[in-house]
């Protein structure tokens, strides 16, 4: 059934037509990934559906009684408002229902009039039996559920003015999950949460029995929650069954088949624009003009102006150009931390930490928001001091860092300014390289502190691009970035000869790129030679297991006395794996009949290949 109905929706902006003639449905209960380029207008069909902008034209049907829950912008919350406060109020008509209960309570306790006792008890009947109903009873432990998956205890005792705009908008997200709206709108809900707390989300969002529509760059949520989806694109909406990596390769074979349709109906187009001027030209030779000839031109121009033209499908829209320019390799040990620590105030991070990057590693460090994995990365680049321990980094490592923002001391210059003021170039081809990453005309004189998140991380990235480096480390470096960009961002990793350390809670990323997984937690390290998937599977083995005797292969790293001893290791390591990948992908070679799939996995078992060959290489050193 119909939740709601869009018929011919249109709405212009600054004079620009977002979309016109827009139709879709949405059902119950339905799980909806709305998927589009930047700008092609995802945010405003939200505002729209949720009433906080007007359409300018096209009809909009709800279901009788549907409530829309939809986060814009952070609310005007009255000054002194406890965060605990401020959630309770998704249960507003029940708090208050539970202080008239309260009050009958109390005045019942004071009563001896029988029929003012009679009177007050029906009264207090008839709100009891609508509180159990709406589940008044649940309510504080509802709002501990949100609170606790999204890792927000700390915040409870808070004013809500005093908090962090990362911190309101996680607080804000806890408001609209509690208020469960018939309809429920989730533009980026996965900003700002770490890993736990967004796998904590999937989970609630699965169990919603209502219907939920969410925005959202993190392809590993959207495959994990959606059933299906929205593709907006050129004013109009396509519907997919399918979870997001599903509709990625869908979608490609329709824009193909299109392209296809598109160039046979150009080739029709031309032979009849030729045939026509042929046939004028030979009704004109004739003496007298042949109107035989004419009119048969005409026909058949009559028939071309008639023919419905197909659009040319966009394969390729406008994309960074990025390509990571590599210096003269490391030597073999890029990085060494042994038994580093670190504190602050009374508040450990965490201690001992031990790890080793080898050349062309690909480590990413995972973990909660605050347990220091930002910290590992500025301990390395010398932004900070560990409070016990080594820290060596290798020999002729030239160190690219990408962190997750630009110095506030630069807040009031432009992009050009900042571009060349960190890399040595003339204005002239700064322009030239900011366009390559997508910022056009006048868009290079605007100040650094009106740009957004992902105009910020493209800049960055434009610096990065073009320092001489051998060593990346990467904080969140796909934060606020579109799919296409994120995309881009892979490929360029994916050719970068040097080594790359990571922080990210992208899952999608650090399954795609990352073969050696550290996790940190409870001021701990453990190490997982494997990417993501992997590591959360052996991580949960080990500390969910109710079998003490299982064996536990996973542990924490600790330094070992020789370093050929401990490169020897890791390659054998490093070798059973890819061999393990391989032999997975001959398995999927033989049973696949789809081309594009067939070639994909091909190009892949080829990368894993050179890439044995590579650790085989290293281990005849060795040995």
């Amino acid at each position: 059934m119909n939740i709601c109905s869009v018929k011919d929706m249109k709405k212009i902006i600054g004079g620009n037509i977002i979309f016109d003639n827009l139709s879709f449905e949405i059902n119950e209960k339905e799980k909806i990934g709305l998927v589009g380029r930047n700008g092609t207008g995802k945010t405003t069909i939200f505002k729209i559906l949720s009433g906080q902008e007007p359409k300018d034209n096209g009809e909009i049907h709800f279901k009788k009684g549907t409530q829309v829950g939809y986060l814009s912008q952070i609310p005007n919350v009255p000054v002194e408002t406890l965060v605990i406060e401020f959630l309770q109020g998704a249960f507003k008509d029940l708090y208050e229902m539970k202080q008239k209960m309260t009050l009958i309570e109390e005045q019942l306790a004071n009563l001896v009039d029988e029929n003012e006792i009679s009177f007050l008890m029906k009264e207090y009947g008839k709100l009891q039996d609508v509180f159990i109903q709406q589940d008044g009873y649940e309510m504080d432990s509802k709002i501990q559920k949100v609170v606790n998956g999204l890792k927000i205890n700390h915040l409870q005792d808070k004013f809500f003015d005093t908090l962090s705009g990362g911190e309101k908008t996680k607080v804000c997200l806890a408001f609209i999950l509690l208020s469960e709206p018939d309809l429920l709108l989730l533009d980026e809900p996965t900003n700002h949460l770490d890993i736990s707390s967004i796998e904590w989300l999937e989970k609630f969002i699965r169990e919603y029995e209502k219907t939920v529509i969410i925005v959202s760059h993190d392809r590993y949520f959207l495959d994990e929650v959606v059933t299906k989806i929205y593709d907006l694109e050129d004013g109009e909406i396509t519907v997919y069954h399918s979870n997001y990596s599903k509709f990625a390769v869908d979608k490609n074979e329709k824009l193909l088949k299109e392209f296809n349709a598109y160039k046979e109906q150009q080739k029709k187009i031309k032979k009849i624009k030729e045939a026509i001027k042929r046939l004028r030209e030979w009704a004109n030779q004739a003496n007298p003009p042949n109107e035989g000839l004419h009119r048969r031109a005409n026909n058949m121009q009559r028939a071309l102006d008639r023919m419905e033209k197909l659009k040319k499908p966009i394969i390729e829209a406008k994309k960074i150009d990025l390509q990571f320019e590599q210096s003269n390799r490391s030597g073999k040990n890029v990085i060494s931390l042994d038994g580093v620590s670190k504190q602050f105030s009374e508040r450990m991070l965490f201690k001992e930490l031990s790890l080793d990057i080898y050349y062309r590693d690909r480590a990413c460090i995972i973990g909660d928001n605050g347990t220091g994995k930002s910290t590992v990365l500025k301990i390395i680049m010398g932004e900070q001091k560990e409070d016990s321990g080594v820290v060596k980094v290798g020999s002729s490592v030239k160190v690219g860092y990408l962190s997750q923002n630009i110095s506030e001391d630069n807040r009031e210059i432009s992009v050009l300014r900042w571009f060349v003021e960190n890399i040595p170039v003339s204005e002239e081809v700064a322009r030239h390289i900011l366009a390559r990453f997508l910022f056009y005309g006048g868009a290079v004189f605007k100040k650094l502190c009106n740009l957004s998140g992902g105009e910020r991380m493209r800049l960055q990235l434009a610096k990065l691009m073009h320092d001489d480096i051998n060593l990346l480390l990467l904080d969140e470096p796909t934060n606020h970035l579109d799919i296409d960009t994120r995309e881009v961002l892979e490929d360029a990793l994916e050719d970068f000869g040097g080594t790359i350390v990571a922080v990210s809670h992208d899952r999608f990323f650090l399954n795609k790129l990352f073969n050696k997984t550290y996790y940190l937690k409870d001021s701990s390290l453990f190490f997982y030679n494997g990417n993501y998937d992997y590591a959360k599977k052996k991580y949960d083995e080990h500390h969910f297991e109710t079998t003490p005797q299982k064996e536990v292969r996973e542990k924490v790293q600790k330094p070992r006395k020789s370093n050929d001893e401990k490169i020897l290791r890791q390659l054998e390591d490093d070798i059973n794996l890819l061999e393990l990948q391989i032999t997975d992908i001959d398995k999927q070679i033989e049973s696949t009949n789809n081309y594009n799939s067939l070639s994909d996995l091909i190009s892949e078992k080829e990368k894993l290949l050179n890439q044995l060959d590579y650790y085989y290489n290293r281990l005849d050193e060795i040995c």
